[in-house]
């Protein structure tokens, strides 16, 4: 294990070829430590945030789902009118 000199940071020493690898416990310590330091680095979204962004994606979703059944309904008028089948 080493840290990292700019921000503290623990990571994993370099592959070099006389470097022993740690045992299990100590790889998954460090994989612990490694998920707690980026954990720290994540920012929550106000409120205002949460809601444009949820508003953003259901409008997405709307968008998306009246193209999808505009298709619909144009490839089932086409096969119909192909196949001679009646609506």
């Amino acid at each position: 294990m080493v840290q990292d000199e700019p921000n503290g940071e623990v990571v994993a020493a370099s592959g070099a070829p006389g470097a022993k690898k740690p045992n299990f416990f100590a790889r998954i310590a460090l994989f612990v430590r490694q998920v707690f330091a980026e954990l720290r680095k994540v920012i929550t979204p106000t409120r205002q945030e949460l809601l444009k962004y949820t508003l953003v994606v259901l409008g997405f979703v709307v968008v998306m789902m009246a193209i999808v059944y505009g298709l619909d309904l144009l490839f089932t008028w086409l096969a119909g009118t192909v196949f001679g089948v009646p609506a």
